[in-house]
């Protein structure tokens, strides 16, 4: 490494991911949120048989062994939500929407919760208290003007229960249009579109059972520490019974690294920690198809060599189209690989001997792996590479999509897409007797495509931060602008509520922390982790507000309002949400006994078929996929050409910003840098702490981030790295992955440029942090 200056806000972390850093984060996101007295009583509550899920990430629960359930981030999810600040009418009395515009992310959801419902008032720039009916009554007057359902956009947060959503499908379904975009849409989308053409279905195979008799787990593109972190408590035990944990990643992310578990006294007590991987390959940014065709084509040569190394009769019993795969293997030169993948032969040969040895292998994922044009295609691959070995329906082995929000697979599951099958459309009409609509509606990004072309006049959103989480602001925030009606339900107020249509209302909504009383007294509701568990949830909390609703009930409202002559009894599954999980049961396969079920600590898990070796394929079978060549599907780069990454903080889920720090990358109070390794800095002219100036090279359109300091950072050669939703207004909103639509936040095309603005002696990171470009961009 090159002699670093000084960089306000940047400083080395040599601690461990977890241990007493851990601890000290989540003890000042309790003092900061919460009172003293009632936060370990809450905390104590999350992901217990008998409290709440954590509104947090979708890791399932394992026998509750231990006194504490949550991590770090999920204290943070939990004491961000049971804040005791809170945005009141006479907090927006105060604040006109132009200068909450002006406001940063962070601070506009550090304000607290909303307690009523709210009107968008345009001759003041402010939002006033509604009634509720009032709110209902104008909404259903508006979806009622429409000549076509289409017009109407109905988004979906993966924090919605199952409940909510469902009803939320029935609403709209009932209206007449299949438009549903959703956060899926935005990152596993592609494990939605690829797994079902490889093995039948759109989930995950493993459980966490399978940890404790997995021999391997190979690890691509995902963040555990920050995104999935009570992962790292399973990773933990895996890597303290020697079994090898293989890692595919640009950047050297600490908790995959080293993890010292909060909840080890011996760990504790001596401030050690224990080693995570047992190899790290940086991969380069959209390298990973070229990456895991290269241990394909190793394992073929393997086999060729030694024999014994492919499960011939797996392949032969159970799949089709190995031949189609092998061909293509062949053909695929490892000049190609090694370029594109930034990995040598030798370290992917090496990954495909351990793979070869192993009896029982995982293999992991997250949006590292979804969110590129090739999306679905990766996704496919490492069905792939399983297949080849027979890596399904065994214990210890299959595949672990790491889902991100706590019930967006059971959003999926319950009926929340653009893409309903005709079974469920069928059931869905002999239950409630309407005929729902059989096109396909939109997902996230033609959802907003349709806004910007003037064809959608109306978003509903059921949670969310749907402009903000999108790409491309300078299109994306316009368009919401025009719309005629944009309805947030929501806890906390966020960027989304306040670019406004010609009429806007944000509705308040219980948290996952707080009681949900009805008619029929205090009620659960359900979620589906990343394994397919399906198990209750129940808040104790006092609502943060009188005025406050249950996400059934709003939909409910809404949909009543709307639709008077309704084939749905709306109020009486309000009042009691067994009866909402009864239609579940008789319209949705494998939710049997469901109210029985979910009574039961732990609930139960929805149907695998591939952990038996079936494939619901059309003809029975698991499908090998073939990707051609390994070269970017797009005109090739010029040599000062990087790839950029949009990640996450370690203060960050999705697009909430806890705070302000990245304390395991070493970034404090701030969040306006680019990492890049020391050899891009070096050939571009670049020193560490150089303001720079980044745009797409992808694009038609000038799309351009201006005046970030650049920091050195161990991440692959040839990519970059920048916040997310910051970095947004650098990803066209059309550069997606064709199969699955999801846009391509982790390889964007961009050079990288020495700013015009000079770095000034001193200067701090405050002022670059008090509002995101994408702030700027919506206060002009």
């Amino acid at each position: 490494m090159s002699k670093r200056r000084e960089v306000p806000g940047i400083r080395p972390y040599d601690g461990p991911a977890g241990g007493w850093g851990a601890l000290r984060a989540t003890a000042t996101a309790v003092r900061q949120q919460m009172e003293s007295f009632e936060a370990p009583i809450v905390l104590m509550r999350t992901n217990q048989p008998t409290g709440f899920d954590c509104p947090g990430c979708a890791w399932p629960d394992k026998e509750h062994r231990s006194t504490f359930q949550f991590c770090e981030n999920g204290a943070k999810a939990v004491t961000w939500e049971a804040t005791t600040k809170r945005v009141t009418p006479e907090f927006f009395a105060q604040h006109t929407v132009s200068s909450l515009l002006a406001m940063s992310d962070y601070e506009l959801e550090d304000f607290g919760r909303l307690t009523h419902p709210m009107a968008y008032d345009a001759a003041t720039d402010k939002f006033v208290p509604v009634a509720w009916d009032a709110a209902f009554a104008r909404i259903g007057e508006i979806l009622r003007s429409y000549d076509s359902p289409d017009k109407v956009e109905f988004y979906t947060s993966g924090r919605a229960s199952n409940e909510a959503a469902y009803l939320f499908q029935l609403f709209a379904r009932e209206y007449g249009t299949n438009n549903f975009p959703d956060c899926s849409n935005m990152c596993h989308e592609p494990t939605s579109v690829g797994l079902p053409m490889s093995i039948g279905i759109g989930k995950g195979t493993v459980s966490l059972d399978d940890f404790d008799e997995t021999e391997l787990i190979i690890s691509i593109g995902h963040n555990p520490g920050t995104n999935h972190p009570r992962m790292m408590g399973t990773l933990h035990e895996v890597a303290r019974r020697n079994v090898p944990i293989i890692v595919f990643n640009p950047l050297r992310e600490r908790a995959l690294e080293r993890f010292a578990d909060p909840q080890n006294i011996i760990e504790m007590a001596t401030y050690s920690s224990t080693k995570i991987a047992s190899t790290y390959f940086q991969v380069k940014a959209g390298g990973d198809a070229a990456a895991l065709k290269g241990i394909m084509k190793a394992l073929l040569a393997l086999e060729a060599t030694q024999g014994n190394v492919l499960d011939r009769d797996f392949i032969a019993t159970h799949t089709e189209g190995f031949d189609a795969l092998a061909a293509d293997l062949e053909a695929t030169s490892w000049a190609d690989i090694e370029k594109e993948s930034g990995l040598t032969r030798d370290e992917l040969e090496q990954v495909a001997v351990a793979y070869a040895k192993s009896n029982a292998t995982i293999v992991t994922y997250g949006m590292g792996i979804t969110q590129h044009n090739t999306g679905t295609a990766n996704v496919r691959l490492i069905a792939d590479l399983l297949l080849m070995r027979g890596n399904f329906g065994k214990p210890g082995a299959g595949i672990c999509p790491l889902r991100g929000h706590s019930n967006v697979q059971g959003n999926r599951t319950v009926g929340i897409t653009e893409k309903p099958s005709e079974d469920f459309l069928k059931r869905i009409e002999n239950v409630f007797g309407f005929t729902p609509p059989h096109g396909h509606g939109h997902d996230a990004v033609k959802a907003m495509q349709a806004m910007v072309d003037g064809s959608s006049k109306a978003l509903i959103c059921l949670g969310g931060n749907f402009a903000v989480a999108l790409p491309d602001p300078d299109l994306c925030f316009p368009a919401m602008k025009t719309l005629d009606l944009s309805v947030h339900l929501g806890t906390k107020l966020n960027r989304t509520h306040l670019l406004v249509a010609k009429e806007t209302f944000i509705l308040p909504v219980l948290g996952r922390t707080e009681l949900d009383v009805q008619a029929t007294g205090p009620q659960s509701i359900t979620v589906e982790d990343s394994m397919s568990m399906v198990h209750a949830s129940a808040g104790r909390l006092k609502p943060a507000s009188a005025h406050l609703r249950s996400e059934p009930a709003i939909v409910a409202g809404m949909a009543q309002a709307t639709l008077p002559a309704s084939k749905v009894d709306w109020q009486s599954l309000v009042d009691d949400y067994d009866r909402i999980r009864n239609l579940i049961e008789r319209t949705v396969p494998g939710f049997d006994d469901y109210n029985t079920r979910i009574r039961v600590p732990g609930g139960f898990r929805m149907p695998l078929p591939p952990t038996e070796r079936k494939w619901d394929t059309p003809s029975g079978k698991a499908i090998f996929s073939v990707f051609k060549g390994v070269r970017e599907n797009y005109e090739p780069w010029a040599d000062d050409v990087l790839r950029l990454i949009t990640i996450r903080s370690h203060d960050q889920y999705n697009t909430t910003i806890y705070a302000l720090d990245d304390r395991y990358r070493g970034v404090f109070g701030r969040r306006d840098v680019l990492f890049m390794h020391p050899n891009d800095l070096a050939a571009h002219g670049l020193e560490h702490g150089d303001l720079v100036d980044i745009e797409t090279i992808s694009s038609g359109r000038a799309l351009r981030l201006t005046g970030i300091t650049v920091i050195e950072y161990n991440i692959a050669p040839g990519s970059v790295a920048a916040y997310y939703p910051e970095a947004n207004v650098l990803v066209p909103l059309d550069y997606i992955d064709e199969d699955s639509g999801t846009p391509s936040y982790k390889s964007i095309p961009v050079r990288v440029l020495r700013s015009a603005q000079p770095v000034e002696a001193g200067a701090t990171p405050a002022a670059a942090s008090a509002a995101t470009p994408a702030a700027t961009l919506a206060a002009s």
